[in-house]
C-alpha cells in the first residue's frame, strides 16, 4: 500500500519525536510545518539567563537517541536546544521541514484533511498531527499602564538580548519555575534586583552538579551508561515525585518536608514569612531549584509582596502608594497552558469547529484524539501528564500510538477513525473521579486549573499513561475501511 501522506504541526521535541518515529517506521510522506526559523520549540525561544530544565537530563532527551555529553545534572536551556538540532539532522527530519508557515486552519472533508497556511501554501493529508507545545504562548498580565514604562520591558520567552543588565535597576514580576531560574541568574549582575511576588512557591532542594570530563567520557566509551542513567532517573522520578503528586503517601510527605525544610535556609524571620506559601508542596508545578533562597537573601535582591497598583514611566508602583524606580522589566508571567493548537482553526466534517467542541474547556481521548474529528492526533493534548515530567518521555508514547494508526491505515484495514464520543465521555468522566486524590485539588490555583476548576492533567501516573496507550481499543473507534 501506499505511504498515507501526514502533516505534523509544530518542529519542537513533541514533532520531532513524531517525525523520527514516521521514518522508523518507514512511512517518508509527511511534512513538518514550522512557523519559526528553526526547530526546538520552547527551548528555541527560552534564552533566558539561568534557563535549565527541571527534568534530569539522562531522562530529558529521547531513549532512542541519549546524549553522552550533557554537562549538567540539569541542562542548560541552549544546550538541549543545539540536542534537538543534531537530532533533526542525524535522524533525517529537518529535510521534511517547511520553516516560517504556519498552519492557520485545517478542514476535514470526510476523505482528507485540506490546510491552509499563513505563505498560502495548501496542502492535503490522511493524518493530521499538532505538536504545537503546551507553555508556548506568552501570557501578559493585565497590569494598567504597563505599556507605558519608558523603558526596556519584555516577557522573559522574548528575551531582548541586546539589553544591558550589569549594574542597572531590574524588575521581575513573577516567581514560577521562571521567575525563580531569572532571580538566581541574575542575581550579582543586577546593580539591584526586585522580585516582584503575587504568591509564594515551594522549592525543592537540588543541586544542578556538572559532569566532568572523565564522567562524559566514560558515556562516550559505553552507551549502556546512558541508558542506565535514563532508566534510574525514570525510576526515582515515577516511584517519588509522580506518586506523591498522585495520591497520599510517604513520597508526598518526603517532598513536603523536604520543601518545608529548604525554607529554613532563610535566616531572616520577616522575609521567611513572606516566602512561605499558604497551599501544600506540588499543589501547583514543583520549583526545583539549589539556589533561589540564597539568591533572594543578597542585600542586591529585594522580594516585594505588597500587590501592583500601576506600571509608571519610570517604575511599578505597588499598592502601599511606593514608587519602586527601575532600568529594565522582565515579566515572567509563564504562558497560557490552555491553549493548545490555537489559533489554528480546525474544522471537523459536520463543520463543528474545535473551539465550539471545546467550549465548556479542553478534553480529548486519552490525550491524543477527538470524537468527530477524523485522523486527528495530539501529541501533548488536554490532561497530559506533564506534571514535574519528562515531556520526551510523553511524547515518545504518544508518537508510537499515533504511529500505529498510521500503520494500520498504510496496511489497508483503516481509512478515517475517530474515538467515539461515548468512548471519550467515560474516559474522562475516569479522570475526573480520580482527580480530588491528586495533590492539585487541595485548594490553591494554579496554571494546571481548567474553566471547571479542575486540573486539565492526568490524574494517574505517567507510567499507567504508556500503558493505556500500549493497548489501543480499537473498539472504542468510529473506523471506516
Amino acid at each position: 500500500m501506499a505511504d498515507p501522506r501526514v502533516v505534523i504541526v509544530g518542529a519542537g521535541m513533541s514533532g520531532l519525536c513524531m517525525a523520527i518515529a514516521l521514518r522508523r517506521a518507514g512511512v517518508r510522506d509527511f511534512t513538518i510545518y514550522e512557523k519559526a526559523g528553526a526547530v526546538g520549540g520552547t527551548w528555541r525561544d527560552n534564552t533566558y539567563p539561568g534557563l535549565t530544565c527541571d527534568v534530569p537530563s539522562r531522562f530529558y532527551q529521547f531513549s532512542f537517541a541519549t546524549n553522552p555529553d550533557w554537562t549538567h545534572l540539569y541542562s542548560p536551556g541552549a544546550e538541549i536546544w543545539a540536542y534537538l538540532d543534531r537530532i533533526a539532522d542525524r535522524h533525517g527530519v529537518r529535510e521534511h521541514i517547511v520553516f516560517g508557515t504556519e498552519v492557520t486552519a485545517a478542514r476535514h472533508t470526510g476523505e482528507r484533511w485540506q490546510i491552509e497556511t499563513s505563505t498560502g501554501v495548501r496542502d492535503e493529508a490522511d493524518f493530521l498531527v499538532t505538536a504545537t507545545g503546551v507553555l508556548h504562548h506568552p501570557r501578559h498580565p493585565g497590569i494598567p499602564g504597563l505599556g507605558t514604562f519608558e523603558g526596556p520591558a519584555f516577557h522573559s520567552a522574548r528575551w531582548d538580548h541586546g539589553v544591558p543588565l550589569r549594574g542597572r535597576r531590574i524588575a521581575v514580576i513573577g516567581t514560577g519555575s521562571t521567575g525563580v531560574q531569572i532571580t538566581t541568574g541574575l542575581a550579582g549582575t543586577a546593580g539591584r534586583l526586585m522580585l516582584f511576588q503575587r504568591t509564594a512557591q515551594w522549592i525543592l532542594p537540588v543541586r544542578n552538579r556538572p559532569y566532568g570530563r572523565l564522567t562524559r567520557a566514560a558515556h562516550r566509551r559505553l552507551p549502556v551508561l546512558d541508558r542506565l542513567g535514563y532508566r534510574w532517573h525514570e525510576f526515582v522520578i515515577s516511584k517519588v515525585l509522580a506518586e506523591a503528586i498522585i495520591r497520599p503517601g510517604w513520597q508526598r510527605t518526603l517532598i513536603g518536608a523536604l520543601c518545608r525544610r529548604n525554607l529554613e535556609k532563610v535566616a531572616d524571620p520577616e522575609l521567611r514569612r513572606k516566602l512561605t506559601p499558604p497551599d501544600q508542596p506540588m499543589c501547583k508545578r514543583l520549583i526545583a531549584s539549589g539556589g533561589f533562597y540564597d539568591a533572594v537573601q543578597r542585600d542586591d535582591v529585594e522580594l516585594v509582596d505588597d500587590a501592583i497598583s500601576r506600571v509608571e514611566p519610570r517604575g511599578i508602583v505597588t499598592e502601599d502608594g511606593r514608587l519602586h524606580e527601575i532600568d529594565v522589566l522582565v515579566l515572567a508571567t509563564g504562558f497560557d497552558a490552555h491553549a493548545y493548537v490555537r489559533p489554528m482553526r480546525l474544522v471537523a466534517p459536520d463543520g463543528r469547529t474545535l473551539d465550539e467542541a471545546w467550549r465548556d474547556g479542553p478534553h480529548a481521548y486519552r490525550t491524543v484524539a477527538m470524537p468527530g474529528f477524523p485522523n486527528l492526533f495530539f501529541l501533548m493534548g488536554p490532561h497530559s501528564p506533564i506534571g514535574n515530567y519528562s515531556l520526551v518521555a510523553i511524547a515518545e508514547a504518544q508518537a508510537a500510538y499515533i504511529t500505529g494508526w498510521i500503520r494500520r491505515h498504510r496496511a489497508g484495514l483503516v481509512t478515517t477513525m475517530a474515538p467515539k464520543p461515548e468512548a471519550t465521555a467515560a474516559y474522562n468522566e475516569a479522570m475526573r473521579k480520580a482527580l480530588p486524590r491528586t495533590i492539585w485539588t487541595s485548594g490553591c490555583s494554579s496554571w494546571y486549573l481548567g474553566k471547571d476548576g479542575l486540573p486539565e492533567l492526568w490524574p494517574w501516573t505517567p507510567r499507567e499513561h504508556a500503558r493505556m496507550l500500549g493497548k489501543p481499543a480499537f473498539t472504542e473507534f468510529d473506523i471506516r475501511s
